[in-house]
């Protein structure tokens, strides 16, 4: 499969086009930085350009079968602007233009789903993130809805409190006040649920929560 990635120099984004590309998946990937991509690999395509950047966002995804997007906002404080937000609107509309229909993201669940139940997490954390990283929580809402407010295929996963320990291979995934989910998850087992909803159509058009 022919697989976009944007947010691919992240802790993240690393981590996802190294599965990718494990999996014999081709990757075009879209960074302002290709340096910080330490690695090479014959199915890895780099186009250098920023999220502004029209014309560059087109042409990673010109010719891809899915985007994933491993975009997260900064947590400083100083942070000001919606560059990320303003970015996905970018992509969600070059999609559209090229007809590209599937689309991987990531949230938090500060936002809720319509399949969820009442749960602490939706009292909590928007106001926790509100007193502590106000920008950031902007961005978030702001890259969902540009999402989950168009007529994508999409699956956004909702992580909340992401980790550099090694692979655990257990994976909860679900709507909060329905099913065993917890906070801490892996950056790798949060890359291999995103490379896994390439081919799993559970949660088509849903934001389910993941830990492991």
């Amino acid at each position: 499969m022919r697989v976009t990635v944007f947010g691919a120099t992240g802790g993240i984004g690393r981590l996802l086009v190294q599965q990718l590309l494990d999996a014999n998946h081709h990757v075009t990937a879209l960074t302002r930085s290709p340096a910080k991509l330490t690695f090479t690999h014959p199915h890895l395509t780099l186009v250098s350009g920023q999220l502004s950047d029209r014309a560059a966002v087109e042409q990673a995804i010109t010719g891809t079968d899915a985007v994933i997007s491993a975009l997260g906002p900064s947590l400083k404080r100083s942070t000001t602007g919606t560059p990320l937000t303003d970015g996905t609107r970018i992509i969600v509309q070059a999609m559209q233009k090229q007809g590209v229909r599937r689309f991987i993201g990531l949230a938090t669940p500060s936002l809720a789903d319509p399949r969820d139940k009442t749960h602490w997490k939706h009292k909590v954390l928007p106001v926790m993130a509100k007193l502590m990283f106000p920008n950031a929580l902007t961005e978030v809402t702001g890259m969902t809805e540009a999402v989950t407010g168009s007529d994508l295929d999409y699956t956004i996963a909702r992580i909340t409190n992401p980790t550099d320990k090694p692979s655990t291979g257990r994976i909860r995934s679900g709507f909060l006040g329905h099913d065993k989910v917890g906070s801490v998850m892996s950056r790798t087992d949060i890359a291999a649920f995103l490379v896994s909803q390439l081919t799993d159509t559970r949660y088509r058009r849903a934001m389910p929560a993941i830990s492991n």
